[in-house]
């Protein structure tokens, strides 16, 4: 290995993520930025704020990226990579305006942006590319040259992504009675999003049903059986389940949910129940209360033992991940050749978001695609 990494041309990386409050008085703010122009009153806001006041008003997702910056800080120093690493929120600060008018004064020009979502939709990238190109037209508005952003490709599928919920999977086994062990069943968990949203998501190629979204998904879900497989020696039954649904009931949403899910094990004899939540980077406020919370009390209302397996977070391969993806993407940039890192059957995902990908209801300029109106 060189002493130094090359990362150029790009001379900064940006994470991107959804925010969250960090206190009571954050509650209410946070979640009007997050359902801006959608009309919800403020009281129906502070009934859907009772998962934060359960913890204080504090979600962990600040804390957690925090931790991330740390570790993909640290991993670049170690492996002579020069890249210096800002952070931006979508929803709560530090926003996503404000880095990227910091990293502009900076001198900042070409950056590299990881997203805190690993597969392709609506809410898990183009919106994010939307909100990168709001950010840049409101620079450009205050005089600035802003830079020039690449959004790093989905990495559901990379090795550092996939290992640390593999090693997660195994460790949730072992805590469970060794009388149920072995009959366990393994329940991947994702965030649930509407069926139209899940039928486009992707390239127009792989739209259709459930798109690109639960492909992905099942792709990422077989890779872990099989891994669990290989280091316990069984083969555990398993199922892609879905919790966090938000939204009016009559707009169909994918299923089944996870509460549903656990009735159905215990009602087809299933001795125990691991929760694998593969659709989340850490362990945030969907996690805490939809699997930690409601999914755990119902199966103790059930008398079903479940275990719930770890994130990724700030593991150090995802930071070695994210290294490779960067390396990947600016040898990709100068023009040489690479084989990228990916597990399972689907391969690496494209590296410049088409025309058609993932698209909004109301059409919206995004950046970082293959239809963004910045240079």
């Amino acid at each position: 290995m060189p002493d130094v990494l090359d990362a150029s041309p790009y001379d900064a990386l940006l994470l991107l993520s959804f925010g969250g409050p960090e206190g009571p008085d954050d509650v209410v703010p946070f979640l009007e930025n997050v359902t801006r122009g959608r009309g919800i009153p403020k009281e129906r806001l502070k009934e859907v704020g009772q998962h934060y006041f359960r913890f204080g008003g504090v979600s962990p997702i600040n804390d957690q990226n925090r931790a991330l910056l740390d570790a993909l800080r640290k991993d670049f120093a170690e492996h002579g990579l020069d890249l210096p690493v800002y952070w931006g929120n979508r929803n709560w600060a530090p926003y996503l305006t404000d880095t990227l008018r910091e990293m502009t004064r900076d001198g900042r020009r070409r950056v590299l942006v990881l997203a805190t979502s690993a597969y392709a939709s609506y809410s898990g990238c183009r919106q994010y590319r939307e909100n990168l190109a709001d950010a840049l037209t409101a620079l450009e508005a205050e005089g600035l040259e802003p830079p020039k952003v690449d959004k790093l490709r989905h990495y559901f599928n990379h090795p550092g992504f996939v290992e640390p919920m593999v090693d997660g999977v195994v460790r949730s086994l072992a805590e469970l009675p060794e009388e149920v062990r072995d009959g366990a069943h393994i329940a991947f968990c994702t965030h649930s999003i509407p069926t139209s949203a899940a039928d486009t998501s992707g390239p127009v190629e792989e739209h259709g049903d459930g798109g690109a979204y639960v492909r992905q998904h099942l792709d990422v879900a077989q890779v872990i059986a099989d891994a669990v497989r290989e280091r316990t020696g069984v083969d555990h039954p398993w199922q892609l389940v879905y919790q966090s649904r938000s939204g009016a009931p009559h707009i169909p949403w994918l299923e089944p949910d996870i509460c549903d899910h656990l009735e159905e094990r215990q009602a087809a004899g299933v001795p125990a129940v691991v929760m694998a939540p593969i659709g989340f980077v850490s362990d945030h406020m969907e996690v805490l209360y939809d699997l930690d919370t409601e999914a755990t009390a119902k199966a103790e209302e059930l008398g079903l033992p479940v275990r719930r397996s770890a994130t990724v977070g700030a593991d150090p391969r995802f930071a070695a991940a994210v290294r490779d993806l960067v390396l990947e993407r600016a040898g990709d940039e100068r023009g040489q050749e690479a084989t990228p890192c990916a597990l399972g059957r689907l391969g690496a995902s494209h590296n410049l978001c088409p025309v058609g990908c993932c698209p909004a209801r109301a059409p919206r300029p995004a950046a970082a695609g293959a239809d963004s109106p910045f240079a």
